[in-house]
């Protein structure tokens, strides 16, 4: 009998602790929010669930990553478009390209002195031929070096027939000579052509361009090495049902993210506290490569400043720029914030206010057959209208999608035509340096009626007002 009194005393001595734990944890979480957050955000590391912006993890929680099948649409047109153009394969290292065409980028492999690429070609199983170009399948190949072929083989490589080629070169190889002798020789393309993704390496380039002249000088079997075309190169650019739900996500919860850090800020917070509560809110919503610019006051005049870690004012406006991934696809909200709306000054209100006119002006020059150049035009004739035109002093906006910043540009001179699909930031700002500095950023994409929507429309779309987000 003695010994279950012991054993209960001993577990009631537990469950005090245990309750004396969770007490701790709650009362330091109750302090760390009434008086600011470092401690929160500290536990936050250890535990997310901690974190005062856990419930962000929900909003894109349900977003699907890109397809198989829809992988292998990919593969299938880029093979028929080689075979329009006569053209034996297109080469690609890790990187976007590779993550659109191949579903794996240098997020999974580092980008070395070793090249390791991705080729995809074009394949009717027994030759080419006119009759044959609707029966044209891809054929992924991957070209690793032969000491990492083992790892290689674990990357997420999506192929159309499910089924990936690795050709291997040993170090003292050329990794270029082996790889031009593995591609598909016909009888229909002489000389043959292989095309290079424009965000290739020069290295690279001049290294296959080497081993085609040295192929050239052995055999009768020319190699013509030229950069991929726009019919390649636009694939990307017009996005498909899929990824626009993932753009539309990653953005809805990038701005989720940056309203609720807006209700944490306080005068005397530092550019450094902000900028840390805006990774760790980020994160928390199970965004990839979160970052924001963080500027206060005068910082903001310089677009791309570095800051100084300066505090903010009650007369202050507050400039976040952030981007974060999701399946590999890129947000890009900016907003300007107060924390105080009666102290700002009303210049500066004026300001902020002509700005967010530009971006509306802007979105509805935005619509399928415009010129690129009449949208930028649009937000920058009206600024100039009202006597700010010196210091809009960028572009109004670029591509965005598996990279941050994708053409086409919104900028003048760029006579690119706007198509459905395509999705852009839409950034106008107004930096008078010394003084002031307001940005306004949101992502819109064409919509089948061709219209330009906001990415971030389900979740109340572009900034109201300084302290409405």
């Amino acid at each position: 009998m003695s010994d279950m009194k012991a054993q209960g005393v001993k577990l009631a001595e537990k469950r005090s602790k245990a309750v004396s734990v969770l007490f701790f944890v709650g009362f330091v979480f109750v302090l760390s929010t009434l008086f600011y957050r470092p401690v929160t955000l500290s536990l936050s590391w250890h535990a997310p669930w901690l974190s005062p912006y856990a419930h962000l993890a929900f909003h894109c929680a349900s977003i699907e990553a890109i397809s198989s099948s829809e992988f292998l649409a990919r593969q299938t047109e880029l093979s028929r478009t080689l075979f329009d153009l006569n053209a034996t394969a297109y080469i690609a290292e890790p990187g976007a390209s590779s993550q659109f065409f191949g579903n794996f980028s240098k997020s999974q492999w580092s980008l070395s002195e070793r090249p390791l690429l991705l080729v995809i070609s074009a394949n009717s199983g027994s030759g080419f031929s006119d009759e044959m170009a609707s029966n044209v399948q891809p054929m992924v190949t991957i070209l690793t070096p032969k000491f990492e072929a083992t790892r290689a083989r674990l990357l997420p490589v999506a192929a159309a027939s499910g089924q990936v080629r690795y050709i291997e070169w040993a170090e003292e190889a050329d990794p270029y000579a082996v790889l031009l002798a593995d591609l598909p020789s016909s009888d229909l393309f002489k000389p043959r052509t292989i095309f290079v993704d424009n965000s290739v390496r020069k290295f690279i380039v001049d290294g296959l361009l080497h081993a085609s002249d040295q192929a050239e000088k052995s055999s009768s079997s020319g190699v013509v090495v030229l950069s991929a075309p726009p019919a390649i190169t636009q694939m990307r650019e017009r996005k498909s049902k899929a990824e626009i739900q993932i753009l539309r996500c990653v953005n809805e919860a990038t701005l989720l993210a940056i309203r609720e850090v807006h209700k944490g800020l306080y005068p005397g917070i530092r550019e450094s506290q902000a900028r840390s509560m805006m990774a760790s809110a980020l994160g928390a919503a199970g965004l990839k490569d979160g970052g924001c610019l963080t500027l206060f006051g005068e910082n903001a005049a310089l677009p791309h400043g570095s800051g100084t870690d300066r505090t903010l004012g009650s007369q202050d406006f507050a400039l976040f720029d952030c981007t974060a991934s999701l399946h590999g696809y890129f947000s890009d909200i900016t907003r300007t914030v107060a924390v105080d709306p009666d102290n700002i000054p009303a210049k500066h209100l004026e300001i902020w206010q002509l700005v967010q006119s530009a971006q509306t002006r802007a979105l509805a020059e935005a619509t399928n057959g415009t010129l690129a150049s009449r949208v930028d035009a649009a937000a920058r004739n009206f600024l100039q209208e009202k006597g700010y035109g010196e210091f809009f002093t960028h572009r109004l906006g670029h591509g965005i999608g598996l990279e941050v910043h994708e053409e086409p540009y919104l900028r003048g001179g760029n006579n690119d035509i706007i198509r459905i699909g395509h999705t852009f930031s839409d950034e106008p700002g107004i930096y008078i340096e010394g003084k002031v500095g307001v940005r306004l950023e949101d992502c819109f994409y064409i919509n089948e009626d061709g219209v330009g929507i906001y990415l971030t429309e389900e979740v109340g779309g572009p900034s109201k007002a300084p302290w409405r987000p």
